[in-house]
């Protein structure tokens, strides 16, 4: 890969923060809080790059084989490759991953995969056929398969270790990495193996250069920004505009043994947001989101709180080429005429949804009386003591759920605006156990979300905003469905050309900021990372990945400098 260092030495530690805690070692179950890292240890038969995202690579496969209609795809895999304890990997191992993801793996995905693939054997030992179901779009479909992380077979026959468990010992994985050690709650260690039967391949080469990799848990974000001045952890990414602002002035930065930088970042913006439950009635009424939308003062936020760092998120492809961009284009209305019937109002002939702009007061007084109109409209009329009612007497409650304290600052003006609107907010501050359990169970009003779209976007959006995956995907946290949506996500996926596919999601992106079921808040266009000055990175990043713990390295004389210094 042309943006790798193919002389990177290996060697060292780097070692990052956790958020809260975690009980389970196992990412492929919604039980238990999985440690960070935890899918580290398992490959599977192709690989994407990082400036590339319409094409993998092989990994586990060597080669492999599908006809022009793609209905089935054939894997050659590497006789060479091996799990971690030296046994082979084999078609036999992958047809079982399949088989056990298909059927105990997340329920979201589960949905999405039995519709999808028709079978999965094996030709031989180093041999898989996948075959997909008739009339479903095939495009993606190979690498979706060849995506699926690969679990030793014996290890789960001879161990009897349920899948659908938690646990803290990992399942037996081929991957560059190994588990050293844990602490439960506090602290993981991964460690690089040596023996590891795939780093000399040309797509690895460069590449997993940390001899450890060490996460330090912390219970929230301001304890662990003082781990990292205290040297506990050496590398950080900041996600405080504050902090970075005026946090960055310890002893560490003064001595010039820590420093900060700012890569540039070209990645998708993570789709950060307030996320409305759609399974809650209040929130039926677009118009009731809607005012609810407008209350959140952007502008004011990145001048007051955020040091003017942000841009504001608009579109599910917020800083890339598939976002939509005023009126739609005419490849854009080839997918939405046909749906005419089914879409908001506005999107055929109008511009595309825009986030509410706001002055820079904390409450815009136009924004309260547009606000205010809407909800008047909607059956929630201001009472005597300034709080909205509706019909039955109720008012309108929303509470916004926060596991971080970062997020204080910037939720509770947000809930004075609300307040001042008439609006029953509250904002109930949890810890990271309480809000991975209430998600789960879809218990809330607001909450903070990532919906996280794709440069080459495919089946995975149907677990974010498919009908059917409304009720039980933890990704689709609004809990919403759309039969526009749905029919648009089938044009994305079925797309055969790079043309029909930006035009399709450009459709499918104006579509969903139209149904209004998130506040969107900010992104960045560089990264701002911290990090004791030992680590190194290629001069040439490519766009779409940092890549600190895949082809960063460790400096080992500027280390023994630090040390020798009392950096740590």
């Amino acid at each position: 890969m042309d943006y790798v260092n193919p002389d990177a030495p290996k060697g060292g530690e780097i070692s990052v923060w956790g958020f809260g805690s975690f009980d389970s070692m196992h990412p492929y179950t919604t039980k238990g809080r999985s440690g960070q890292l935890s899918s580290i240890f398992f490959e599977s038969l192709l690989e994407g790059t990082a400036d590339e995202p319409d094409s993998v690579y092989g990994l586990v496969a060597e080669s492999l084989e599908y006809p022009e209609d793609r209905s089935h795809v054939i894997f050659n895999m590497r006789p060479e490759a091996r799990f971690s304890d030296g046994s082979p990997l084999t078609a036999d191992d992958v047809v079982f991953s399949y088989e056990i993801l298909r059927d105990k793996g997340l329920p979201s995905f589960r949905a999405v995969i039995q519709k999808q693939v028709e079978s999965a054997e094996a030709l031989g030992p180093h041999r898989v056929k996948f075959t997909f179901k008739e009339g479903e779009p095939t495009r993606d479909l190979p690498q979706t398969v060849g995506g699926l992380p690969i679990f030793s077979k014996a290890y789960y026959e001879s161990s009897g270790a349920d899948f659908e468990a938690s646990t803290l010992t990992p399942g037996l994985g081929s991957g560059p990495y190994v588990l050293d050690s844990l602490e439960v709650g506090q602290q993981i260690v991964y460690r690089r193996n040596p023996d590891y039967w795939g780093k000399d391949l040309p797509i690895n080469k460069g590449r997993h250069n940390f001899d450890r990799i060490r996460i330090e848990y912390f219970a929230d974000y301001n304890s662990a920004f003082e781990g990292f001045k205290a040297g506990t952890y050496t590398y950080r990414t900041e996600a405080s505009s504050k902090i970075w602002a005026t946090g960055y002035d310890f002893p560490a930065i003064q001595n010039g043994w820590a420093k900060k930088d700012t890569p540039p970042d070209g990645t998708l913006a993570s789709g950060q947001s307030f996320v409305f439950n759609l399974r809650r009635d209040k929130f039926q009424d677009k118009r009731v989101r809607q005012a609810i939308g407008m209350m959140f003062n952007f502008e004011w936020s990145n001048k007051t709180l955020f040091y003017g760092i942000y841009e504001r998120i608009d579109s599910f492809w917020e800083n890339s080429y598939l976002k939509a961009e005023g009126a739609p284009t005419e490849g854009e209305l080839a997918f939405l005429r046909p749906l005419a019937d089914k879409l908001p109002e506005g999107v055929l002939d109008g511009p595309v949804v825009m986030a509410p702009a706001s002055s820079e007061r904390q409450l815009d007084r136009k924004n309260l009386r547009r606000a205010s109109a809407m909800l008047d409209e909607a059956g929630w009329p201001v009472g005597d003591d300034g709080m909205r009612r509706n019909a039955a007497g109720e008012t309108l409650q929303v509470e916004i759920l926060n596991d971080s304290q970062a997020f204080d600052r910037v939720i509770n003006p947000y809930i004075e605006n609300l307040r001042a609107l008439g609006v029953d907010a509250v904002h109930t501050r949890i810890d990271n156990a309480q809000m991975t359990e209430r998600e789960r169970s879809f218990n809330f009003d607001m909450v903070v979300g990532n919906f996280r779209t794709a440069l080459t976007p495919g089946s995975e959006l149907e677990q974010y905003f498919g009908s059917e995956s409304a009720e039980f995907s933890i990704f689709n946290l609004a809990g919403f469905g759309s039969e526009a949506v749905d029919s648009l996500i089938d044009s994305v996926t079925a797309a055969e050309d790079r043309t029909t596919l930006d035009d399709a999601t450009r459709a499918l992106d104006r579509v969903l900021r139209a149904e209004v079921f998130w506040v969107p808040q900010w992104f960045k266009n560089t990264h701002t990372v911290a990090y004791y000055d030992m680590y190194r990175y290629p001069e040439n990043l490519p766009p779409y990945a940092l890549g600190t713990l895949d082809f960063w390295w460790f400096d080992q004389a500027a280390h023994d400098k630090l040390k020798a210094a009392g950096a740590f």
